[in-house]
């Protein structure tokens, strides 16, 4: 289990330093080929603010497009003393506990840090877990929250954000160096068709890479989170057996939104073949499986 965790953490900052590289080369490119260097730099420091405030935003933005609403111990006490014990176990403060009420079996997770944390369930996922099941499940979540994943697809957002940026604008300039004089030298021909690889090649990134590689770091993110619960129950045959049902009785949400579809323990959108190749959630047997494995070193 502690490799497979160490395996997670090293796969995702090479992901993440390959993402920075990538972004630093376009900017780098843009800047000296096109001249305009410092609008590059204007474009990257727009994007980061706009992914600071989905950062300080995301929990409020998430429990909303949800429907989620906050409980209380005596709202219902089942569900609330799973949470308080998971938290007391693992030395970390009390999050806010909300329920969604929606009949299709789920729960997520959010909040940048363990201090301002979120968990969720709906209550399908209440009504068909025994006690062993859903405490597994909100071990995950509350891993989730442990291991600060929001902060890993935060960063991710934001520079596959900045790719796409720099690739639109780049196009555009690419656009209007063609048509804007028919007086043109070999230095503006050759600076427009730079400028029209430079928009390619980040557009391929952040319209196709990109998506590919937020849901690689999100699948390992679940695995991670499913690893974290296994050690904070001491029992992962609870959330074996809860990824099951979930696999069997699920069905897409109601309110189901792929913008947040990585925060959930099972992916609410039910996507088809295609989809699945941009999937946030690795499949559920290979869970299962490395779940039943790791039960016995317990």
């Amino acid at each position: 289990m502690y490799s497979a965790i160490a395996a997670n953490k090293r796969n995702t900052v090479i992901i993440v330093g390959l993402f920075v590289a990538l972004i630093g080369g376009l900017a780098y490119a843009w800047g000296y080929y096109s001249g305009q260097g410092s609008s590059a730099l204007m474009i990257i420091g727009f994007v980061a603010i706009y992914a600071l405030i989905q950062y300080y935003a995301a929990a409020s933005l998430a429990v909303a497009m949800s429907g989620a609403i906050e409980i209380q111990k005596s709202d219902n006490p089942r569900l609330w003393r799973v949470v308080e014990n998971l938290a007391i176990r693992e030395g970390m403060p009390m999050p806010k506990v909300y329920i969604i009420p929606d009949e299709a079996p789920n729960a997520f997770a959010t909040g940048r840090d363990p201090k301002h944390a979120v968990v969720a369930a709906t209550s399908g996922l209440l009504a068909i877990m025994d006690d062993q099941e859903l405490e597994g499940v909100m071990a995950h979540e509350m891993g989730h929250v442990k291991n600060y994943d929001i902060r890993v697809t935060t960063i991710v957002f934001g520079l596959v954000s900045a790719i796409g940026v720099l690739a639109d604008f780049a196009l555009r300039m690419a656009f209007w160096s063609n048509h804007g004089s028919r007086n043109r030298s070999d230095n503006d021909n050759q600076l427009g068709l730079i400028l029209l690889a430079i928009g390619i090649v980040g557009s391929i990134v952040a319209f196709l890479i990109g998506p590919l590689v937020s849901a690689a770091v999100s699948r390992q993110r679940e695995y991670l989170a499913d690893a974290s619960g296994a050690e904070s129950t001491r029992y992962p045959e609870g959330l074996a057996r809860a990824l099951q049902k979930l696999g069997q009785y699920g069905r897409p949400m109601r309110r189901a939104s792929s913008s947040m579809a990585h925060m959930y323990i099972s992916d609410p959108m039910k996507p088809g073949m295609v989809e699945r190749l941009f999937s946030t959630h690795p499949p559920i047997p290979k869970r299962v499986e490395r779940l039943l494995n790791m039960g016995g070193k317990f």
